[in-house]
C-alpha cells in the first residue's frame, strides 16, 4: 500500500467518527438476509428459519468492511404473528470502527383474500458503536526529518457510544408477487464517538419482485421459476438500486445483478453512478440453503477494491405447523436465497 493510499485511508476513517453521514451495510443476496431488509419478513416462512449472513467488502484495501449477520425467526399460527431476533456485527477501516446490533422485531399477518396477504412490522435495535482510537495515526504523528514526533492530539473521552433505534415496514404479496416498504432510523439517534453532533439520517427501502413460473407441478422437487427482483435504498443523499433475478431448478439456484443507477443519477458530473455486477450460485438440500456471491467492482475503483465476497447460510425447521381451521397461510413467495 503506498503512502497515497494510507492517507486516504486514515482521512476516511477520521471522518467516519465525526459530523458525516454514515450508511448501513448492504448485503447483495438481500433476500438470504430477509429480516435484516424488512422486519416483515419475520416468520414468512410455516415455521422456524435461522440465516447466516457474511460479506467481506473490498478485502483488497487494508482494514476495508467485514460484516457478519445472524437472524433467528419464527411464526405463530394461532396469532396470525411472526417474531423475530437479529443480531449484526459490522467492522470497517484499520481503526476497527465497529457496530454492533441487537434487534426484535414482531409483525402481523392480515389476510385481505385468499390469494392478498399484508404484513405490517415493527423493530427495535439497539446500536453499539466504537473505535480504537489507538489504531489511527494523525497528521502531527509523521515524521519526515527522521525525528520520533509527539503527538498533541487529544484521543476522546469515550471510545464506544450506544443508542436505541426503531424501524417500521408494511409487505404485501400474491402467490407470485411481493412487494415492501422499510423506513429505518426513525428516531434519528446521535452517533457520535467525538462529542459532536451527528445523527443516523432516516433510511428508506422499497423491494419487490415476481416468480414467472418455467414449470410448476404439485411436487416442489419439481419446480422451476425465474424470479425478477428489485431493491432501491434512499439515505440523505445517497441512492442505490439492485436490479437482477434468480433461476431456480432444485437443487440449483444461480443468479445475476446490477447494481447502480446511472442514468437517473450522477453525485458529481463525469461520475456515473455505477458500482457493480454480481453473480450468485446456490444449493438448495432439504432444509438448507447455501449461497456465494461475487460482486465484480465497475465503478472508478475497478482495480483497487478486490470486489466482494459474500457467503449465506439458512436452515428452515419446525415446518408445516398446524394452522388455525387448518387454513395454510400465504407464504411469502420471495426466493429462498
Amino acid at each position: 500500500m503506498n503512502k497515497a493510499q494510507k492517507i486516504l485511508i486514515i482521512i476516511l476513517l477520521i471522518q467516519s467518527t465525526g459530523s458525516v453521514f454514515a450508511q448501513d451495510p448492504q448485503f447483495l443476496q438481500f433476500y438470504a438476509a430477509p429480516t435484516y431488509i424488512c422486519p416483515s419478513y419475520a416468520g414468512s416462512t410455516d415455521g422456524s428459519r435461522a440465516v447466516l449472513n457474511y460479506r467481506n467488502q473490498w478485502p483488497a484495501i487494508p482494514g476495508a468492511f467485514v460484516t457478519t449477520a445472524f437472524s433467528l425467526d419464527h411464526y405463530f399460527p394461532k396469532v396470525k404473528s411472526g417474531v423475530g431476533l437479529i443480531f449484526n456485527n459490522d467492522k470497517a477501516g484499520s481503526g476497527r470502527l465497529r457496530s454492533l446490533n441487537i434487534g426484535a422485531q414482531y409483525c402481523y399477518n392480515i389476510s385481505i383474500t385468499r390469494t392478498l396477504s399484508v404484513r405490517p412490522g415493527l423493530q427495535l435495535l439497539y446500536t453499539q458503536r466504537s473505535v480504537d482510537f489507538n489504531k489511527f495515526i494523525f497528521g502531527d504523528q509523521l515524521s519526515f526529518n527522521g525525528i520520533a514526533p509527539v503527538s498533541t492530539l487529544e484521543t476522546p473521552a469515550t471510545d464506544k457510544v450506544g443508542y436505541i433505534d426503531f424501524t417500521t415496514s408494511v409487505l404485501v404479496f400474491s402467490e407470485k408477487q411481493w412487494g415492501g416498504i422499510t423506513i429505518e432510523h426513525m428516531l434519528e439517534p446521535n452517533q457520535s464517538l467525538t462529542g459532536s453532533t451527528s445523527k443516523v439520517p432516516v433510511k428508506i427501502g422499497i423491494h419487490g419482485g415476481a416468480k414467472l413460473f418455467l414449470k410448476k407441478s404439485a411436487g416442489l422437487y419439481d419446480e422451476e421459476y425465474i424470479a425478477i427482483t428489485a431493491n432501491y435504498r434512499h439515505q440523505e443523499k445517497f441512492d442505490q438500486l439492485d436490479l437482477g433475478g434468480y433461476w431456480f431448478k432444485r437443487p440449483m439456484i444461480i443468479g445475476l445483478w446490477y447494481r447502480g443507477i446511472p442514468l437517473l443519477k450522477s453525485y458529481k458530473p463525469g461520475y456515473f453512478n455505477h458500482d457493480a455486477l454480481v453473480i450468485m450460485a446456490g444449493l438448495k438440500y432439504k432444509n438448507f440453503v447455501v449461497g456465494y456471491s461475487y460482486d465484480f467492482t465497475i465503478s472508478r475503483l475497478i482495480s483497487s477494491t478486490g470486489g466482494s465476497h459474500e457467503i449465506s447460510v439458512i436452515y428452515e425447521f419446525n415446518q408445516n405447523q398446524r394452522l388455525v381451521k387448518k387454513r395454510k397461510k400465504i407464504v411469502v413467495p420471495c426466493p429462498k436465497i
